[in-house]
């Protein structure tokens, strides 16, 4: 009964760590997916994003270098730089599903100034979902080059074409891993402001928790909220995953039906990265919104280059998110097919 906590009879602020109820509830979340997780090793954060800037306050030294998948969700690099450090892209190509550069390409890129490589697994921006062999050799990698392996896993239960799996089940993992979590898309509870950072590395967790300390407290009445959403996860996210398969499906198809669209099938998450028949998708998006029509409707889309770090990347490509519901994401593809027809034409008309 939250009304006979003690924290509940004002909305006071919790725990800098979070309400101990809710860690544990985390920990037992965990625990079903047969990881064994303690509540010591979760602390409660303001979302998934602080989450992930407090890991990387507690890595890396101005300097630093964390090595991240491109195309990537932008404001990975905006938290890189507000903790002194710059993001490394490792390319990864729409020809190939956005799948994992290889360990080589990996090992690579790692300098001296390397403290992380950061994965987004399902991925946000591309829908891919790496393969178990290939996130068991990131693990061997990051073992080996005594790197930690940040796993952000706040899209982990958005999976069309196989089991969901954390890095926490590949064995070995929780010797380097630390993980992203957070009710904003598992639960459709954004607002809430309740994420979670989840490691092993108990230095790690401990100078997280400072930073958490300066900050005060993550959201009481969101951790009140996530208490029950942890009581019975299945109930509301099963049918969730259910609809957004559905989206996926309807989404590809339409898009299979535009001429010189390229867009492989999203594995995962609820966005695709998708190839269009133009020369400038920055162009292209902007045209979209100030001066095409058609009966009073238009489209928006994300450009592909503001997930690359490697300038000339994504000049043609758009991310997707099917957050509509079927019928409204076939309007929209339509939409999109007649956009790219007369925008095809007013290019060769201003030639």
């Amino acid at each position: 009964n939250a009304a006979r906590l003690p924290f509940c009879q004002v909305l006071s602020y919790s725990p800098s760590a979070g309400v101990y109820a809710l860690r544990n509830a985390w920990a037992a979340y965990y625990s079903s997916m047969g990881i064994s997780i303690d509540e010591r090793d979760v602390l409660v954060t303001t979302g998934g994003s602080e989450a992930l800037m407090f890991a990387l306050l507690a890595l890396c030294n101005p300097g630093d270098e964390v090595i991240t998948p491109e195309p990537f969700y932008p404001n990975y690099r905006t938290f890189t730089m507000m903790a002194g450090a710059e993001i490394k892209p490792l390319k990864t190509s729409i020809e190939d599903q956005f799948q994992l550069p290889s360990p080589q390409a990996f090992e690579k890129a790692i300098t001296e100034k390397t403290r992380a490589i950061l994965l987004c697994n399902p991925s946000n921006p591309t829908g891919a979902v790496y393969s178990l062999e290939s996130l068991r050799a990131v693990v061997e990698l990051c073992q080996r080059k005594n790197l930690a392996l940040i796993a952000d896993e706040v899209y982990r239960d958005f999976v069309y074409d196989g089991q969901p799996r954390s890095i926490f089940s590949i064995p070995g993992a929780s010797d380097v891993a630390i993980v992203i979590d957070s009710f904003s898309k598992r639960f459709s509870a954004c607002g809430a402001r309740v994420g979670c950072l989840v490691s092993k590395i108990h230095p790690i967790i401990d100078a997280a928790t400072r930073f958490a300390m300066s900050r005060l407290s993550p959201p009481t009445l969101g951790q009140l909220g996530g208490l029950a959403m942890l009581k019975d996860p299945e109930s509301f996210v099963k049918p969730m995953i259910a609809e957004f398969r559905q989206r996926r499906d309807v989404l590809a198809a339409e898009l299979a039906q535009l001429p010189g669209v390229f867009a492989p099938n999203a594995q995962g998450a609820f966005y695709l990265m998708a190839q269009l028949p133009v020369k400038s998708s920055e162009a292209f998006c902007q045209w979209l919104l100030t001066d095409f029509s058609h009966q009073g409707e238009t489209v928006m889309l994300a450009p592909g280059p503001g997930f690359y770090a490697t300038p000339g990347a994504g000049h043609n490509e758009v991310r997707i998110a099917y957050v509509l519901a079927a019928q409204p994401l076939r309007h929209a593809v339509k939409l999109l097919g007649i956009a790219l027809e007369k925008y095809q034409q007013v290019q060769q008309s201003s030639l």
